[in-house]
């Protein structure tokens, strides 16, 4: 009968042990378990003292079922309280997608003031070189705005610089579209997510 008692004592340990590991999860849950295990002490100590041994192992029983179910209402309770995803499925990553798309294009730069003198100023002096009298200041006129437009048009294209154009397809079905200045180093069906105003590889 001795050893039945000590195989229930630890039977109890095993459960408390139970208890504390679940008490991580859920802190409404732990106290609970902690009150069971706490009372089923107490119970076991009530237990011990019954005149015969047939009486000590049924009180135990009695005090193993209380325990028991006093456990599974707490799981029971927590289990409600946790989220459940809709429709069973995983909650979508509004952040999280894939690289649907990358071109590679060519963006016109700006011109500046600069551009415009400097062109103004060849065209002028280009004007000026042409007849003479009222017909030069005509030339060196139209030379000065011919010179300054296509001197803007240089300067655009001068400064034109390549742009890597990265669709992606989010797993919550929108699509957006990353301009970056240089290679991002994505490929077709690479994941991706945000961060901050771009993206990065995940």
């Amino acid at each position: 009968m001795k050893k039945q008692f000590l195989t229930a004592l630890g039977l109890v340990s095993a459960l408390t042990a139970m208890s504390s590991q679940a008490a991580n999860q859920d802190p409404a849950y732990a106290s609970a378990s902690r009150e069971a295990a706490a009372r089923y002490a107490e119970d076991k100590k009530l237990c011990g003292e019954e005149p015969n041994a047939s009486a000590r192992m049924q009180c135990l029983r009695d005090a193993k079922t209380v325990y028991n179910n006093a456990v599974a209402a707490a799981k029971q309770a927590s289990a409600s309280r946790a989220p459940v995803p809709q429709n069973g499925k995983q909650p979508v990553c509004a952040d999280c997608g894939r690289v649907a798309q990358v071109t590679v294009s060519e963006r016109e730069g700006e011109g500046s003031a600069i551009g415009v003198i400097a062109g103004g100023v060849a065209g002028a002096l280009l004007g000026n070189q042409v007849g003479g009298g009222t017909g030069r200041d005509l030339a060196t006129i139209a030379g000065a705005a011919g010179g300054a437009m296509a001197g803007h048009k240089i300067e655009q294209k001068v400064k034109t610089s390549k742009v890597w154009n990265v669709v992606v397809q989010y797993d919550n079905g929108n699509r957006r579209t990353f301009v970056f200045d240089h290679d991002p180093g994505l490929h077709n069906g690479d994941q991706v997510v945000n961060q901050g105003n771009s993206i990065v590889r995940r």
